[in-house]
């Protein structure tokens, strides 16, 4: 039996098929992010997102011992937010870019009454919507 890229982490979340994040996968992936170390490494993961990287490199990078960082690991891919690879003998990891997409969406579905692309936080909306233009954000003179 041939080995190929086995993927050795992943979580039981919202699917790429639309199904919503619930309230529960959002509260689960926020709390994953609450702590100072997984914060680091997503953004890390974020940042380095088309080559990934190795658990050994992301331990040395947040400065953590590679036990306590197998765990902060494990929370970050129950949570729906990071991927890992088996390539040879090392994990490649990189940032679940579904799962962000489907947390920073949950956020902000209900902004501006379900509009968020009023609010500047989504996707424009189509000319032909009706909706008045975004907001302009003007710089502050100096």
């Amino acid at each position: 039996m041939a080995r190929s890229n086995l993927a050795v982490v992943g979580h039981a979340g919202p699917t790429s098929t639309g199904e919503t994040l619930s309230s529960a996968h959002a509260l689960a992936a926020l709390a994953a992010l609450g702590q100072p170390t997984r914060l680091a490494i997503v953004k890390l993961l974020m940042r380095q997102q088309l080559a990934g990287v190795s658990a050994g490199k992301i331990a040395q990078a947040v400065g953590c011992p590679h036990n306590t960082l197998s765990t902060h690991l494990a929370i970050l891919a129950r949570a729906g937010l990071v991927r890992g690879v088996r390539e040879g003998r090392s994990i490649i990891y990189t940032a679940d870019i579904e799962g962000m997409r489907a947390l920073v969406s949950f956020l902000i579905t209900d902004c501006c009454n379900g509009h968020p692309e009023l609010c500047g936080l989504g996707p424009a909306p189509p000319p032909d919507c009706g909706c008045p233009p975004a907001a302009k954000t003007r710089k502050p003179k100096r």
